[in-house]
């Protein structure tokens, strides 16, 4: 362990340090978040995994055991997320029909979180590196999201195209990690003031373009999770002097602890956590934009699906979808209308429904996992665990039914689609989602059907 670093922890909790350093040899706080957008938290089908709930967010409970093949997982039920992690998205107090900003949203914990709360309001999530940005979407795709748009861009860029237009912004900035030292080595290893120096000028440029997205009257929410000072208090400060439409606000937390005393700002509105609290490091901030400021964002016109596209969706599920945009040969849904990002780089905005190919229309597997399609699909086969587990590794299953596409399901929730010949189902999982040849689906107790 790096010794500068532990005597600026000896001098940051001085009473505390002693515990700090038993923390570390302490196992890693675990917690899984209940997808309240395709289960009901009382009929949670696995209530044996839960311990504790979580004081740091609702819907939330301590677990102890790796949870990532579990098959509700898998079926997007839940998400694994560190406790005092998920206490940063109930300060931003997101509304139904709010238009949120995750400005810096991979792997998409507090992404997925934002997205609970939405009804017919929409989320844009945006991941500066291309390939946490194909992890967001995956994650974003489990869970089921429907109403979001994944950019890949600078936060300059986006942010000025999107001057005022946001209710909330989250800026959940990358920073020195320093409480994270359980969960990846590296960070002790690579320790130093200059990566804290540097971590902190990239925070503060993040949180200027930030502060331009935000309407007036919107809400921001600054987070790391690092302890450095420099980082937290010390930008919450800077923010201040910089930005006088700027209003620090109380955060409102019952969990963990004040900041740490710094000239500029008043440190019990901002919320510490350390190990010694339940969690693992987590820092936060929330402010409230002055003044009344606000613009609405560019909006691309519905478009209606082609009778192919038309005749799959009848055939498929119940009702039908309110918004629609092609790109190309693919067909895009949502429940918000889609925005225009003009020359922005999207990666995903909707659920992708599918493809044409060669005059035939070849579904996604995004658009069975959306959680308002879930209830509402036609055509669904039910398999159990050992069936789940041989799907989930690309092969082909038998179960009897209609011939056509069909999602199939655990326990009544999909985690995939395939195309029936009555006797057989044709996989359909996206082979980068495929199990790894070693990886099974967790199968504790007797098979569930």
């Amino acid at each position: 362990m790096n010794e500068q670093f532990l005597n600026r922890m000896q001098t940051m909790i001085p009473d505390e340090f002693e515990a700090f350093m038993a923390s570390l040899d302490q196992d890693l706080y675990k917690a899984l978040r209940i997808n309240t957008k395709k289960v009901d938290p009382d009929r949670f089908p696995e209530p044996g995994l839960l311990g504790k709930p979580s004081p740091f967010a609702d819907h939330s409970w301590y677990v102890d055991r790796p949870l990532g093949l579990d098959p509700y997982h898998i079926c997007g039920l839940f998400y694994l997320q560190e406790p005092s992690a998920s206490g940063v998205v109930g300060l931003l107090d997101v509304q139904k029909d709010d238009l949120v900003l995750d400005l810096c949203a991979a792997p998409g914990s507090k992404t997925t979180q934002i997205a609970q709360k939405l009804e017919s309001g929409m989320l844009v999530c945006n991941e500066i590196d291309a390939k946490r940005a194909q992890a967001l979407l995956s994650n974003l795709e489990r869970m089921g999201v429907v109403n979001f748009a994944l950019t890949n861009s600078e936060s300059g860029p986006l942010c000025a195209a999107f001057e005022n237009c946001f209710d909330k912004v989250l800026v959940d900035a990358p920073c020195s990690g320093e409480g994270m030292l359980k969960k990846h080595a590296i960070v002790a290893q690579t320790w130093s003031m200059d990566n804290i120096l540097m971590c902190a000028a990239r925070q503060k440029e993040i949180v200027s373009n930030a502060v331009r997205a935000l309407k007036g009257g919107g809400v921001l929410v600054y987070s790391t999770c690092t302890y450095a000072k420099e980082e937290n208090e010390e930008v919450v400060a800077w923010i201040l002097e910089r930005f006088p439409e700027m209003e620090l606000v109380d955060c409102g937390a019952a969990f963990g602890r004040p900041g740490l005393k710094t000239p500029g700002m008043d440190a019990s509105k901002v919320r510490r956590v350390f190990p010694m609290d339940g969690g693992e490091g987590q820092f936060m901030a929330k402010f409230v934009k002055k003044g009344d400021a606000s613009n609405t964002p560019a909006l691309l016109k519905n478009e209606k699906p082609n009778a192919t596209e038309r005749a799959f969706l009848r055939e498929q599920v119940e009702g039908d979808f309110s918004f629609f945009h092609h790109s190309k040969e693919k067909l895009f849904r949502m429940e918000h209308a889609f925005l225009d990002f003009g020359k922005l780089k999207v990666v995903r905005q909707g659920v992708l429904v599918g493809e044409m190919k060669k005059n035939r229309f070849e579904p996604a597997h995004a658009f069975y996992m959306a959680a308002d399609t879930m209830d509402r699909l036609k055509n669904k086969v039910s398999c159990g665990l050992c069936e789940m587990d041989a799907y989930m590794h690309g092969e082909q299953i038998r179960i009897e039914g209609e011939p056509g596409f069909v999602g199939v399901c655990f326990d009544g929730y999909p985690f995939g689609f395939g195309k029936s010949d009555g006797h057989r189902i044709n996989n359909k999982i996206p082979k980068g989602m495929r199990l790894l040849p070693k990886s099974h689906v967790r199968m504790d107790g007797e098979e569930q059907q």
